[in-house]
């Protein structure tokens, strides 16, 4: 499988015709079309349905498309990493993280890294722990902040203070934001929204004090913007960080932290034996400061959390 007939494949894919992808590539449509079958041919597959008026995908095309598109990506990553001066250091940097605010302390080291090497470009790719796993092991993304246990054997990683807490976002009407503070209890019996990872993390019941079977799940979101939208329609409380969201002015939402105080253990990860670029390589030696250092910009970001909360 050639890389030139997986970029001729992407085109069609995004032109929905062989035509209009033969116009885009500057080919013949007999060309192209040949190439698409010969494909078709090689993987002993049907790629496309095709009709008077445009092309869909099978199921084996859409999971081609996929994995066309993370190759095509890996390739163009790595043809800039190899093409990096050694004098002026350059680059991407891609971190996968969830929502939290241990990702401002990342951010204020990649900013400070861009002072000396302005031509460093960050990008960060939000999701939950599944998906952020899954972009780290397929090398679409350098490093990640992840929360929870990280397998020892797979990635090397420097521990994070934790700068989030749990706690429950509700509507301002519920009888619940009366509370300052939300026990456990007062959630038994009550509709839930949790985190996908948290769900399958199988942290509740040290949250909660009793088994994930007890409790009223009706919802999971992978990044909270959608959680909040669940919670302002009624469906039920979600269980998240706070400073997440915007629940101030008209906000509909408000956040009443839980009594019992866990913070998730944070890491930041990379692959073990991980070949890295210049600004990547950068990257990774100003965070080990920033975490040896015994003030960093982590423990300003813990400072200013924890004064927020008093």
């Amino acid at each position: 499988m050639e890389l030139r007939v997986l970029q001729y494949f992407l085109a069609v894919t995004k032109a929905k015709s062989i035509s209009g992808a033969a116009r885009l590539l500057h080919l013949s449509q007999p060309t192209l079309s040949r190439q698409l079958q010969e494909l078709e041919q090689e993987l002993g597959k049907t790629l496309f349905i095709r009709s008077n008026r445009n092309i869909t995908l099978t199921e084996e095309g859409l999971i081609l498309r996929k994995r066309a598109e993370e190759i095509i990506e890996l390739m163009q990553k790595t043809q800039n990493e190899i093409t990096a001066s050694d004098t002026n250091i350059s680059g991407e940097i891609y971190i996968g993280a969830g929502e939290s605010q241990c990702v401002r302390p990342l951010i204020q080291t990649i900013q400070n890294l861009r002072k000396k090497y302005p031509q460093i470009r960050l990008h960060i790719i939000s999701g939950d722990k599944t998906a952020v796993l899954e972009d780290l092991e397929h090398g679409l993304i350098d490093f990640a902040l992840l929360f929870g246990e990280i397998d020892a054997t797979r990635y090397d990683c420097l521990t994070l203070p934790s700068v989030d807490c749990f706690g429950v976002m509700m509507r301002k009407d519920d009888p619940l934001a009366q509370k300052e503070v939300i026990q456990p209890a007062d959630l038994y019996g009550q509709p839930l929204i949790v985190s996908r990872q948290f769900f399958y993390d199988h942290k509740l019941a040290e949250l909660f004090g009793c088994e994930k079977s007890q409790l009223a799940i009706v919802g999971t979101y992978t990044l909270l913007f959608n959680g909040s939208l669940m919670v302002e329609e009624g469906i039920g409380y979600a269980i998240c960080f706070d400073h997440i969201i915007n629940i101030t002015g008209e906000s509909q939402l408000c956040f009443r932290p839980l009594s019992l105080e866990i913070r998730p253990k944070t890491s930041f990860v990379w692959k073990k034996n991980q070949v890295f670029s210049k600004a990547a390589k950068h990257f990774l030696l100003a965070v080990q400061n920033m975490q040896q250092a015994s003030y960093s910009p982590i423990d300003a970001a813990w400072n200013n959390e924890t004064s927020s909360q008093k």
